[in-house]
């Protein structure tokens, strides 16, 4: 078994699942928000688990895990570990494909509330709880809270999967709601990921003793995943002399993980340049031989290794160079060794028995994302980050693998190290084991870290490609406090604006967040999250957020403390907005001209200054300038009824002449 983190930063989006077990996290991270659209987290959320469906392969059970999620909304799913249940769990919900409401994994505690606060559910929401690793303590509790739960998600027709812990217990009137699943068949699962890596199904086919072997031990479907991967790569590095069952052989001997092998090999080379080779070779591995050769030559720099004076023609060439560490070239120059996971292993040796070049490893991790190679390709660089990251991990330093992209953030501004930085922070948050700590001391940094260098960008981009698609909640309140402290750019605003029009209970919580204690840096992104057209229509809700009260308060709060202290230039074209809303909206323009004028309160200056806005905003309305000063007379009888002149009853007041103002 390869010894890399289950963590790989790559390409596609958001996390891999390797079949119906742990969920390994890929996240796409890798091009600069200048150099792509903007991606909405409920999008990346969505893609995660099309490849988890994908990948799938029904247990025994899921059936009636079907049938109780769709006639009661809710599921408590149980099987034993390793049977696929976290996966189980996130198919049911995938597979509702609803239009409104978005996925997202509970957290119960913490930052997001206890599972009995009535704003956790959103419409049409998919909610995971997964408590398989719960203690006795914590299941007790969140049996008690699951009624109250179970209740807000019926009423906002949403849907809820619940894995219980294996050795759990479940009341009488919560089994009704329990669903028991079984491993699926372990050879469907192998075949199903072949085909997903486009194996040909008539070389799969044959018997594999090893295969076999393998399967008879009834490994967890993680560990057959990632049989199946080996495989691939096996038929990858030898695709013509070798068959199917030789493939599974080379399977079943990377399981052994080569440490003895490759103990002996480093005690053998000696020389700084060829160990310094075999490192690159594994850290760079499949990359092409240019690529291995300016790698292992970065490592002598960066160790101050004295050059060798030898004349050049006289050295080993580089195909001798590699034989003896058992690696070659093949025909389109990339460099692998003979043995599959073989450079897994070489890394773990160099980590675990070099822990003095620990710090240099990172360093030359960093400085060979920035190669001039043409050969180097973002593929790669995500590789090599996501292994030096991979050994972080995998010995227990999370927090400091976060620190190590901090400290790459404050590097010289360039693109390369700029993504380094995201790659690795973003490998550390998608760990299972560091995940959690790992958001606090994100929240932490967005909150009162000075934000030198590159790191608000790096904080910006893991909140909207790596927290929000599963922690929505978690990602606002981040991106909020980085939207506060930004001054003449605003790509968080932006990116929380994002976020926002993913859910309306999103919308909702950032509005009483932004007006519960109110604060001068919060008025401008008040102005753009409180986008009348969001409030007025209701999508697939029952009604639109306007109807609410408590989001009627969060509005006139904070329309108040925007007319108290911004000057009319500031805020005219959000309130022309306002109006413009209303010229559109028939069935919400009353209500959004009284949200107005309640927010003006009886302040005459003020209530002469929305009359003035409206009547500035009437050439620009949708339907004309007829439709506009429609608005403005309607909006005049409001003001005068505010200000006691005429009884809210009373029919509409003549407005003033068009030369004055009240």
């Amino acid at each position: 078994m390869s010894d890399e983190s289950t963590t790989r930063v790559e390409q596609p989006s958001g996390p891999v699942h390797a079949g119906p077990g742990t969920l390994n996290y890929t996240v796409n991270v890798g091009l600069s928000e200048q150099d792509k659209p903007r991606r909405s987290p409920r999008r990346i959320a969505g893609d995660q688990l099309l490849l988890i469906k994908r990948q799938f392969v029904d247990p025994h059970g899921m059936g009636v895990a079907r049938r109780l999620r769709d006639d009661n909304r809710t599921v408590i799913l149980h099987g034993a570990p390793g049977s696929g249940r976290t996966a189980a769990a996130q198919v049911l919900l995938y597979e509702l494909h609803q239009d409104t409401g978005i996925f997202r994994e509970l957290l119960p505690g913490g930052e997001e509330g206890a599972l009995t606060d009535p704003d956790l559910v959103g419409v049409g929401d998919r909610l995971l709880l997964n408590l398989a690793d719960a203690g006795v303590s914590q299941w007790a509790q969140m049996r008690t809270d699951l009624s109250a739960l179970r209740t807000a998600v019926q009423e906002q027709r949403a849907h809820l999967v619940v894995v219980m812990p294996y050795e759990g217990v479940l009341e009488s009137h919560l089994q009704p709601y329990r669903a028991d699943i079984d491993r699926p068949p372990d050879i469907e699962v192998f075949r199903r990921h072949l085909r997903l890596h486009r194996i040909p199904h008539e070389e799969y086919l044959r018997r594999a003793p090893a295969l076999d072997a393998f399967l008879a031990q009834q490994p967890p479907m993680e560990e057959v995943a990632l049989f199946a991967d080996r495989v691939r790569r096996a038929r990858a590095a030898h695709p013509v002399h070798d068959g199917f069952p030789t493939w599974c052989d080379r399977s079943r001997d990377a399981r052994k993980q080569w440490r003895e092998d490759v103990a002996a090999l480093v005690a053998r080379q000696k020389a700084a340049p060829q160990r310094a080779l075999l490192f690159a070779t594994a850290m760079l591995h499949g990359a092409h031989a240019d690529v291995i050769h300016h790698g292992a030559a970065l490592l002598l720099r960066t160790l101050d290794t004295p050059k060798d004076e030898a004349p050049l023609l006289e050295g080993k060439d580089m195909a001798e160079r590699l034989s003896e560490i058992g690696a070659g070239t093949g025909p389109g120059g990339q460099v692998r060794f003979d043995n599959l996971d073989y450079d897994a292993a070489v890394r773990v040796h160099f980590w675990d028995h070099m822990p003095d070049l620990r710090h240099h490893f990172s360093t030359w991790t960093l400085g060979s994302t920035e190669l001039n190679d043409p050969h180097i390709t973002f593929d790669l660089r995500n590789r090599l980050v996501s292994r030096l990251s991979g050994q972080y991990l995998r010995t227990g330093r999370g927090l400091d693998l976060a620190l190590l992209a901090e400290e790459w953030s404050a590097a010289p501004a360039t693109r390369a190290r700029r993504e380094a930085a995201i790659s690795a922070l973003a490998c550390g948050l998608s760990d299972l084991r560091y995940g959690q700590s790992l958001r606090t001391l994100v929240y932490d940094w967005c909150v009162g870290k000075q934000l030198t260098g590159n790191l608000a960008h790096v904080l910006l981009r893991v909140c909207t490609d790596v927290i929000a698609p599963t922690h929505p909640d978690q990602a606002l309140t981040r991106l909020h406090h980085l939207a506060r402290r930004e001054l003449d750019a605003t790509p968080a605003l932006d990116a929380l604006c994002d976020l926002v029009t993913t859910s309306g209970r999103l919308r909702r919580r950032l509005l009483h967040r932004l007006t519960r204690y109110p604060n001068a840096s919060d008025i401008p992104i008040f102005l753009r999250i409180c986008d009348p057209v969001s409030l007025t229509d209701p999508g697939n809700a029952p009604q639109p957020l306007i109807e609410e009260k408590a989001v009627q308060a969060s509005v006139v709060v904070g329309w108040a403390q925007v007319l108290t202290t911004m000057q009319q230039p500031r805020w005219q074209p959000y309130v022309q907005r306002w109006l413009h809303t209303a010229c559109a909206a028939d069935n919400y323009r009353d209500r959004l001209l009284t949200l107005l004028v309640d927010a003006a309160g009886r302040d005459g200056g003020i209530l002469a200054a929305l009359y003035s806005a409206a009547r500035a905003a009437e050439p620009t309305a949708p339907g004309g300038r007829a439709r506009g000063t429609a608005i403005t007379e309607r909006l005049f009888q409001k003001i005068s009824t505010a200000q006691g002149l005429y009884p809210s009853s009373a029919s509409t007041p003549p407005a003033p002449s068009r030369g004055t103002t009240r």
